[in-house]
């Protein structure tokens, strides 16, 4: 390669790194949480994509049941099925919220599983998502591409989901602010790994956290009663 052609295709190489800098920060914006309380459940605002926290169960409880949760996490694929049957059983009695904390340097399909479930949120099945998500973990783990595409697209569908408005979202501004929204939020209080779990604001303890995934639920449910006061 001569010289000159050597200046010229250095140049470009500046260029197109240099443009794709720029995009990730564009897409990727700093995330203002610093005058959010993130014990409570937050609503909607242009920060967070106005996609307010996802609450099941009793929305104006004095207790605050918090995940923050990635969707390839096995971890937290094993803790799923425990969480799912005590928000159930204290539905009445508990507000729960997940966030989302996709850790993306050995998740590499977090973020976009996390994206399907807050895409299906804006067609009012985010729930369902999100158990469908969890459930089928082993199913899309390990996909790439169209065919990853294709696989939230066809959970999408099963859950009668508008297939081209779901596409829309996911990829969507709104979802993409929800998602670091959330992950601004995690890192606010220390979140490092997940699932990582807190009630009222205090984190449960390992042994709690580790009890919860392993199958066991009994010291979760003395802490939310505790909480409750029963």
């Amino acid at each position: 390669m001569s010289k000159v052609a050597w200046i010229i295709f250095s140049a470009i190489i500046v260029v197109v790194f240099g443009g794709l800098i720029i995009y990730s920060r564009a897409a990727n914006p700093a995330v203002d949480v610093g005058s959010i309380n993130t014990n409570a459940i937050i609503a909607a605002s242009e920060g967070s994509g106005n996609i307010a926290d996802h609450v099941f169960g009793k929305a104006d409880s004095k207790v605050v049941f918090i995940e923050y949760g990635d969707f390839q996490c096995p971890s937290c694929g094993d803790a799923h099925p425990q969480i799912k049957a005590v928000t159930e059983e204290y539905k009445d009695k508990v507000a729960f919220v997940f966030r989302n904390f996709p850790l993306t340097t050995i998740h590499s399909n977090a973020r976009v599983a996390a994206a399907s479930v807050e895409a299906a949120g804006l067609q009012g099945k985010y729930w369902e998502m999100n158990n469908l998500v969890y459930q089928s973990q082993s199913e899309w783990e390990n996909l790439t591409g169209t065919a990853r595409t294709d696989k939230f697209a066809a959970y999408a569908v099963s859950l009668n989901l508008n297939k081209d408005t779901f596409l829309k979202d996911l990829s969507g501004s709104a979802v993409g602010k929800k998602i670091s929204f959330d992950q601004a939020i995690g890192k606010k209080i220390g979140v490092n790994a997940t699932p990582s779990f807190y009630v009222n604001g205090e984190k449960l303890p390992e042994a709690t956290a580790s009890a919860i995934v392993q199958g066991s639920t009994s010291e979760l449910k003395a802490l939310l009663d505790q909480k409750l006061g029963n």
